[in-house]
């Protein structure tokens, strides 16, 4: 129960005060359209008009949501703000993304009941309209404004038109169909398969936020939604007037009532966040223009490739990320890599795995594809944005540290690992970290090679200063060929690993994580593990309840994923 609060009880916290708010807004704002004012537009619409304002008004608060969680800049200044007074809650802000999908999940939920609402609310705008029966009450509510300088309830004022036309001769009914499809478009090409396979789809389609955001301000503005003016109220009262409107305007007690319609709110919600939201572009916009000097470029095995780049006034933590624009690839698409450096280190580096058109594109252009080599002046110019926090920059935090990192993701650990290896080579005691556990897991080979290097001056370096036990490293290869295996066979008495170089021999197959759980929460009872992951949804998952289910000896086990 230790374990669950410490991981997910301020996460649950904030989710549940964030539905709170929903369900408050959406009861309140539907009781709102209950009241005498709005009687007579009831009398047309029934129950759909509150259907569709307490929606609307759900969509106001989650718009104004929507852009914080990725106001990158103010998400690292928040993090660097409360870091030091509450790990828990700068955790949660390693969350942002996930609160962005649940935001825009909500957000979708309530433009459908909006939208489903609306509809049945112009089919009845349209019947009252067309009844042609100056005896019934909805028909001659749609005939009030038909005179001159008149104001009128129903906002359909031909009975020559359609729902259609309406729809798309209306600023409220064309800015709702623009939204929505802004919308569809923006969720449907957020799905894992699209973004992963064709990220430039995912990253302009993305970009209709803001059109999304300016159909939502102008949605309001044609007023559709109207009521009885305060002024007219106070001489008809439609409770007792409703079945006297035979008489209206012949008797004192009951004049004709008049109407108007409500102003536009939306614009009021969404104006702060949309001002936090351009400042945070103008500070991307003036960082990205800043010189940024590649001084090194490797190519590693596996299509890896390894920049190294030097940028005035860049500082670092251990685990951060940066975006990278190349001009001369898109001057449009960014795309976010973790940080492989140490903050001891004069300069910053990224790998990049090339499994895409602009990583294939970035790959040619650095001369990937060249036997000879490419000149300094031949490489192409890059733009960079960050750096920017993440889970990871706790690490150093907890006494005793579990990394578990997959395939490419080990990256954000090379850079914790080389910063350990900096600061005992500084012979720097103030290290709080005791103990690191670290499991890396690669479908093949030629993966392990680019980070060996480290591993075996990590390794060597430990041998030398007899601290052995601080770092625990275990490497897994999850899929290998016959031919792999006769070779492994063959050389696994040798004093080093076939694979990586190690003494340290490589594993085969998958961690069995009860046990490593189990082994650690043993030799470390009454401590705080800090368990770090950059790796697939199914690994954190199976990670993520190991850490909520072991309690084992006293240990507390704590979740953090690298989420960008």
């Amino acid at each position: 129960m230790g374990n669950f609060a410490a991981n997910e009880g301020l996460s649950i916290f904030v989710i549940l005060v964030w539905l709170g708010i929903n369900a408050f807004l959406f009861v309140h704002y539907y009781n709102a359209f209950l009241i005498d004012r709005f009687y007579y537009t009831r009398v047309i619409l029934g129950h759909a008009l509150s259907w569709a304002r307490a929606p609307a008004a759900c969509l106001n608060f989650n718009c104004m949501l929507i852009l914080l969680p990725v106001c990158r800049n103010l998400l690292s200044f928040l993090r660097g703000s409360i870091q030091c007074c509450s790990r828990t809650a700068a955790r949660q802000l390693d969350r942002n993304i996930t609160f962005h999908k649940l935001v825009a999940y909500m957000i979708a939920f309530h433009t459908a009941v909006h939208i489903i609402a609306h509809l049945f609310n112009f089919e009845r705008f349209m019947d009252a309209q067309l009844e042609a029966n100056t005896s019934s009450l909805t028909h001659v509510l749609s005939l009030i404004g038909n005179r001159e300088n008149e104001s009128f309830l129903n906002p359909i004022r031909s009975d020559k038109t359609t729902q259609t036309i309406v729809m798309f001769t209306t600023v409220a009914g064309l800015t709702g169909v623009v939204i929505t499809l802004a919308l569809i478009l923006i969720i449907t090409s957020s799905m894992e398969v699209i973004r992963r396979s064709y990220f430039e789809v995912f990253w302009f389609t993305h970009h209709l936020f803001i059109v999304f955001f300016i159909g939502l301000v102008l949605h309001g503005i044609g007023r559709i939604v109207r009521g009885q003016t305060p002024a007219s109220l106070e001489h008809h009262k439609p409770l007792k007037c409703h079945s006297r409107f035979e008489e209206w305007g012949r008797i004192a007690d009951c004049p004709e009532p008049e109407f108007a319609g409500n102003p536009p709110m939306t614009w009021k919600w969404v104006v702060g966040p949309m001002f936090l939201y351009l400042c945070e572009r103008l500070v991307r916009f003036y960082r990205s223009q800043q010189k940024v000097v590649i001084t090194k470029v490797v190519m590693h095995p596996s299509k890896t490739l390894e920049l190294q780049m030097k940028k005035k006034g860049f500082k670092m933590e251990v685990g951060q990320y940066i975006f990278m624009q190349c001009p001369s690839i898109s001057q449009l698409e960014w795309h976010p890599f973790t940080l492989t450096s140490a903050p001891e280190e004069d300069h910053f580096s990224v790998h990049i795995r090339i499994v895409g058109d602009w990583t294939q594109a970035l790959y040619s252009a650095c001369g990937g594809d060249k036997t000879d080599g490419q000149e300094a002046w031949e490489l192409p110019k890059m733009a960079v944005d960050g750096p920017f926090g993440t889970a990871s920059e706790d690490v150093f935090r907890y006494e005793v540290v579990m990394l578990v990192g997959a395939g490419i993701g080990v990256t954000p650990f090379a850079s914790i690992l080389k910063s350990v290896w900096y600061k005992h080579v500084q012979q720097n005691t103030n290290v709080f970290t005791k103990k690191i556990y670290f499991y890396w897991l690669c479908p093949e080979t030629q993966a392990f090679e680019w980070f060996a290097d480290l591993l075996q001056s990590l390794e060597r370096q430990m041998n030398e200063k007899n601290m052995r036990d601080f770092l625990s490293y275990n490497i897994y290869l999850t899929r290998w060929k016959d031919t792999e295996a006769a070779h492994f066979r063959v050389h696994h008495e040798a004093e080093n690993d076939p694979i990586t170089g190690l003494k340290q021999k490589t594993l085969y197959g998958k961690p069995n994580w009860d046990n490593e759980f189990n082994a650690i929460a043993t030799s470390h009872p009454g401590c705080k593990v800090g368990v770090f992951l950059c790796g697939p949804p199914l690994l954190a998952k199976a990670l993520e309840k190991q850490c909520l289910t072991q309690s084992q000896a006293g240990a507390e086990f704590i979740f953090n994923k690298e989420n960008f």
